[in-house]
């Protein structure tokens, strides 16, 4: 690197490691859920795999490059803590769950990463053997991208935003507009051109958050609605014998009392409690003296 493009391109470089590594922290609170329910249950290992599969591939593009320690140090943090987050996703998953997660390691990252080693160190030599590593990083990058693109689907069928870590998706477009102009800097196009579509993919979800979140909310608030109507009084009638149950005289001349004082607007009744005649009233008699009828039991 060199001139006003280097040094531009390594202040990129720094501040996209810094939020690259915000990024591989905000899964954390997805992964707290997991450790409060003691269960993966609704959450795919895919995006994790695939994340620790294009660490690996990054640092090995890296090493056969120069001038890319900045994209060593954030890689090797993320294969770091992508490792972290597959043990804890195995330990906390189902057996189905945990069985597709590990056939996904064995096809990602031992054969698929070791593959393209054996590949591309007997088959190409130098400059090329970079070229074809970065193409091959550029596809993958794009799949870390897409791949919570599964959880897109689950948000719209569901129609709820429980399982999508907005977090996640506004840190993700964040680093895909640092590291676009740090690739573009470099003039790297392994680097620039995945990170189109990490931005399009990221502003796509958290639009998606903020639709179905105000619709989840509305229908909470729907289901709270007639919890508000307890406190209001209940006259309940046996449907069998269609009769009331029967009262005392002393409880039917109140009841006739109360209900001329609610009929002249004389009276606010505060509350009534379930399978009961009480109420409590503020009656007006004069200005300066206000009395409480009780209804009684």
């Amino acid at each position: 690197m060199s001139g006003i493009s280097g040094h531009w391109a390594f202040a990129f470089g720094v501040l996209g490691n810094i939020v690259s590594f915000i990024v591989f922290l905000s899964p954390l609170p997805t992964f707290y859920k997991i450790y409060k329910k003691k269960s993966t249950d609704g959450y795919q290992s895919i995006p994790y795999v695939v994340a620790l599969f294009s660490s690996m591939l990054w640092i090995y593009y890296a090493l056969l490059k120069t001038n890319t320690t900045l994209l060593i140090t954030i890689n090797s943090f993320g294969v770091f803590i992508e490792t972290i987050y597959v043990a804890f996703y195995l330990f906390y998953a189902p057996k189905k769950s945990r069985v597709q997660t590990i056939k996904m390691i064995l096809l990602f990252v031992v054969c698929g990463f070791g593959a393209i080693i054996l590949v591309t160190e007997f088959l190409f030599k130098g400059a090329v053997r970079g070229q074809v590593v970065g193409w091959i990083c550029l596809i993958f990058s794009l799949c870390v991208f897409v791949a919570p693109l599964g959880i897109v689907r689950q948000v719209i069928k569901t129609k709820s935003v429980e399982y999508m870590p907005l977090l996640l998706s506004i840190f993700l477009t964040l680093s895909a507009v640092v590291w676009f102009f740090y690739g573009l800097l470099l003039k790297d196009i392994n680097i620039a051109i995945p990170n189109v579509l990490g931005f399009i993919l990221g502003i796509l979800q958290m639009v998606l958050y903020v639709i179905y979140n105000k619709k989840e909310k509305a229908i909470l608030k729907e289901q709270k609605l007639p919890e508000k109507l307890q406190n209001h009084m209940v006259i309940s009638i046996d449907e069998k014998n269609k009769n009331f149950p029967e009262l005392t005289e002393e409880q039917i001349i109140d009841i006739v009392k109360l209900g001329s004082l609610i009929s002249s607007g004389k009276i606010h009744i505060a509350s009534c409690l379930h399978d009961a005649a009480c109420a409590s009233a503020k009656i007006e008699n004069t200005p300066n003296n206000l009395q409480t009828v009780e209804a009684k039991n």
